[in-house]
């Protein structure tokens, strides 16, 4: 499977669902990425009511690994509550990008819920990339 912003969102998609529902806040960060990446409102609905297992994303380059992970934890903080299932969801997927699990952890703290709020992403890449399995 090619990775590309659909399977990207639909492990958006999955996150935001692994706490058994998908906040309004949630909802809103999948569209705005969404839109941002030409995925139709009607295409966001339809993926959010039947989400698809998450495939093969193993083949991105440290630089798409980092985003994927950083959008990932910024939609785990997004309505404000963080649960435990979402962070072990999102060190599963950490683990699958190829980074150790504490990466979660570790630029979490630096990673705002509200997208307006910008880290120094510089930073938070070159902490995430010390933590890539070898």
């Amino acid at each position: 499977m090619i990775f590309d912003k659909k399977a990207e969102l639909n492990v958006l998609i999955n996150l935001a669902a692994s706490d058994r529902k998908v906040a309004d806040r949630e909802s809103k960060l999948i569209q705005i990425i969404a839109k941002a990446n030409g995925i139709s409102k009607e295409e966001v609905d339809t993926m959010l009511n039947n989400p698809q297992p998450i495939g093969n994303i193993s083949s991105l380059t440290n630089d798409e690994k980092f985003e994927h992970l950083y959008h990932l934890i910024q939609l785990m903080k997004m309505d404000g509550q963080v649960f435990r299932s979402e962070i072990v969801f999102c060190e599963q997927i950490a683990d699958k990008l190829g980074f150790k699990k504490a990466v979660v952890g570790e630029i979490s703290q630096h990673v705002y819920s509200d997208p307006s709020i910008t880290a120094d992403r510089d930073m938070v890449k070159q902490k995430a990339i010390k933590y890539l399995k070898a």
